[in-house]
């Protein structure tokens, strides 16, 4: 089946944001994993901001490694923004979009020496709508300016849902509309994939389907969100205060963060397989007909099935590299034997 978008064959299964690093150079322990390989995956870029972004995780502007420049690598081996808990089948992030902007990596010439399909992904973050709308097409501006340079077609995933820039992504999403329409003179060259979360109600797609050419969900679950199907409590138990908290249920007792200090963070891993699975039947039960790309929580092969079984057109994967990575080349050969990827 292979996902097809503009004439342009992007393959079964794509790479999360940012789980391959800004240009697919992949981060230092994926050298160390057995199995760990992305060959077979659609590279899909980290999210860039506009204008140079701190965030919580510290970059290089280069760093030389066995002879060869890299650029806006993280300092840090081990994030203290990122929190792995792999006995859990689950990752805590707070990275906040670092990155050095836009501009700063078109200039590195990276992206457009890329032979392969693949997609870009940005997100406004301004402070206010109207300028998160006016980041939007400023950075149109820009990619139209540079499209011309690039040697293969690629794609814009517009991440509507992050949820570690201090917005909330609840109000982002109703400016859904907004920020895609600043989209639409790339269109029909560049094909426009809005990345949304599992918290976006499915009746609202209506709304936005004439803005793009498919959908991508779901990405990270911000902290504390849907206690009933999260156990939070279970995934990041308190310090052991005295207090029993066994007579109350458990989704009343939302403990604070790790990263509280970073704004919460957003879960990945096991408990979003099927929260996403849900909502991609539900977007089917409202009628979409748009291209579903699924993921959240694909941890090993069969779970490819779990998401394809509840209508998605493809997958993608992300905390299985961190989690699961020995399992990562294995899962991408299901994909693409279940639903009939070409490359």
């Amino acid at each position: 089946m292979s996902l097809v978008l503009r004439g342009v064959d992007f393959g079964p299964v794509w790479a999360a944001s940012g789980s391959m690093g800004w240009f697919g150079e992949g981060y230092w322990y994926h050298d160390y994993v057995p199995g760990l390989s992305w060959k077979g995956c659609t590279f899909v870029s980290k999210t860039t901001t506009l204008h140079a972004r701190e965030g919580n995780m510290p970059f290089y502007d280069k760093e030389i490694i066995n002879r060869k420049i890299h650029r806006f690598r993280p300092i840090e081996r081990f994030p203290k923004c990122v929190i792995v808990k792999p006995w859990k089948g689950v990752v805590l992030n707070s990275v906040g979009l670092s990155g050095p902007g836009t501009e700063a990596l078109f200039e590195t010439g990276e992206w457009q020496k890329r032979k392969d399909p693949f997609f870009l992904s940005f997100m406004s973050v301004a402070p206010d709508p109207l300028q998160r709308v006016y980041e939007a097409e400023s950075y149109a501006d820009l990619l139209n300016g540079h499209a011309d340079s690039f040697n293969a077609p690629f794609g814009l995933q517009v991440n509507l849902s992050c949820p570690n820039t201090g917005h909330d992504t609840s109000e982002i999403a109703k400016e859904a509309c907004d920020i895609l329409e600043a989209f639409q003179p790339l269109r029909p060259e560049i094909p426009i994939v809005p990345k949304l979360n599992v918290l976006y109600p499915g009746e609202a797609l209506k709304q936005i389907e004439s803005y793009c050419d498919a959908i991508c969900v779901s990405n990270t679950i911000p902290w504390g969100k849907r206690p009933k199907d999260i156990n939070w409590l279970d995934l990041f138990p308190r310090p052991d205060d005295g207090i029993s908290y066994e007579a109350e249920p458990y989704y009343y007792n939302i403990p604070d963060s790790p990263l509280k200090h970073l704004g919460g963070g957003g879960l990945s891993g096991a408990p979003l397989l099927p929260l996403v699975a849900e909502w991609v039947r539900e977007a089917r039960g409202h009628g979409i007909d748009l291209p579903i790309n699924a993921g959240g929580g694909i941890l090993k092969p069969s779970d490819v099935d779990v998401l394809a079984k509840a209508g998605a057109d493809s997958v993608f994967l992300g905390s299985i590299a961190i989690l699961r990575g020995w399992r990562l080349a294995r899962t991408i050969r299901r994909a693409h034997k279940l639903l009939g990827g070409s490359r």
